[in-house]
């Protein structure tokens, strides 16, 4: 069986789940040298051979129980016709959407090749992995991928936050067509091969409280429900970052399979709020990978022992850091291993 899944449809699994947000990248040193051949971030992506390999390379060194796809959250609105290029030193930098016009510009994608290249990456992936590894699809949160689209950067999202709390027309609209683009790319990884997808609000938590249901749990929802209109009960992980205690109303009001919660919260809390059917997955901060191997040791410990082995996925509060010690991640992966024993 494969762990994960046991966990999403609560089942006993053989043992407690673990993967890394980021764990496909600039940490590894392979990494790094497949991304230097392929020329840039974008052509890597969107080359399969390169991108499954890069997915791959995690689970070659570590004893992971999933794949998470190698791509970015950004392919969305590329692929509905924004041009985007990643600048070194800056980030991505992408066309933006400022009223009604630019936003009826934008196309779903879905017949175009930036998706497709994709789902051949996820049909690769899937292709190559163990038995009991499971392949992990992902889309970024409409809200999140609205806010890049109106900034441009990652950097800023002031603005894209103004328009979100106003909510004109062409916001609405843009919600409309990256909820509709999203369930399609999200569709088309799983008719690839992908077993669970996992929803990326990065910037859930900058939406105040009264308007975080119709900007971001609501969006988040109308993604799900899609997806399971296709694919009846389908596991889905819903990671709204920075909600804090407001990982229950996600559960409850998105039908997520799973939470992922962020470092700053107290795992042990999150879990006795959420619903008997909903996991959780988390926490760990990523500095302590960054630190002495003792001080990570403790952290991993309280989780284990806050968190029960068939609701939990053992994760990261983030993405791994890029200066992180592959060394680290192995004695990481140890001390989570020895949790099982």
């Amino acid at each position: 069986m494969k762990p994960i899944l046991d966990v999403l449809q609560g089942r006993k699994p053989s043992r407690r789940p673990l993967w890394m947000m980021r764990q496909a990248g600039r940490y590894l040193p392979e990494y790094r040298a497949l991304r230097e051949k392929a020329g840039s971030f974008l052509q890597l992506c969107y080359n399969p051979e390169y991108a499954c390999e890069v997915t791959l390379q995690p689970l070659w060194r570590y004893d992971f129980d999933a794949a998470i796809l190698f791509s970015d959250i950004l392919v969305v609105p590329h692929a509905m016709g924004l041009h985007l290029e990643f600048r070194e030193g800056e980030g991505p930098v992408l066309d933006v959407v400022s009223d009604l016009p630019s936003v009826q510009k934008l196309e779903l994608g879905l017949e175009g090749e930036y998706y497709k290249k994709v789902w051949e990456t996820v049909s690769r992936v899937k292709s190559a992995l163990k038995t009991h590894q499971t392949l992990i699809g992902f889309c970024g949160g409409p809200w999140t991928v609205a806010s890049y689209m109106i900034e441009g950067a990652s950097s800023k999202r002031q603005n894209a936050l103004a328009v979100a709390l106003e909510n004109p027309e062409w916001f609405k609209v843009l919600m409309e067509k990256l909820i509709a683009s999203s369930i399609g790319y999200l569709l088309g990884q799983i008719k690839a091969g992908a077993e669970v997808v996992q929803i990326f609000d990065s910037w859930a938590g900058d939406v105040p409280l009264s308007a975080r249901q119709r900007v971001v749990v609501e969006p988040i929802a109308a993604v799900v429900a899609g997806v399971r209109t296709v694919y009846p009960d389908f596991p889905v992980i819903v990671f709204a970052r920075g909600v804090g205690q407001g990982h229950r109303e996600i559960a409850l009001l998105t039908g997520a399979s799973a939470v992922g919660v962020e470092e700053n919260v107290d795992a042990g809390e999150v879990f006795r709020s959420l619903p008997g059917h909903v996991a959780l997955q988390g926490n760990l901060s990523s500095d302590f990978l960054l630190g002495s191997e003792d001080e990570m040791l403790l952290a991993v410990e309280r989780i284990l022992s806050s968190v029960p082995p068939h609701r939990h996925i053992f994760n990261l509060g983030h993405g791994i850091q890029q200066q992180t010690d592959p060394v680290m991640v192995t004695k990481f992966v140890a001390a989570v291993r020895k949790g099982d024993a």
